[in-house]
């Protein structure tokens, strides 16, 4: 490896960084929770339905998502709703659809 293209990689503890937030998302219904939140705004009770678990779980994965700083909450009245802060995680779940989407290799 030239020494050109050590200067354009990331830091060892950006890359720890990255690691941890990429563990968060590491989860089935936390990268569902992502691919119907880059659809649209979506409340607790919505996301716990399309996941198939309780709101209080769905609550859970969601507070891991937002204190990564992947979503923000708005309340509108009685409930919560979330929606994408991160835009990257489009590109993440982009690849995942590539990579895991029917059809392919893995799939």
């Amino acid at each position: 490896m030239n020494s050109e293209a050590c200067l354009d990689m990331l830091a060892m503890e950006a890359l720890e960084k990255a690691a941890e937030c990429l563990k968060t998302l590491a989860h089935p219904h936390r990268l569902r929770m992502i691919q119907l939140l880059l659809q649209e705004s979506q409340s607790v009770g919505d996301l716990a339905a399309a996941c198939e678990i309780p709101s209080h779980m769905a609550s859970e994965h969601l507070r891991l998502l937002k204190d990564r700083g992947f979503l923000k909450s708005e309340r509108q009245g009685r409930n919560v709703y979330y929606h994408i802060a991160e835009p990257g995680l489009a590109n993440i779940m982009e690849c995942i659809e590539l990579r895991y989407g029917s059809g392919m290799p893995g799939a």
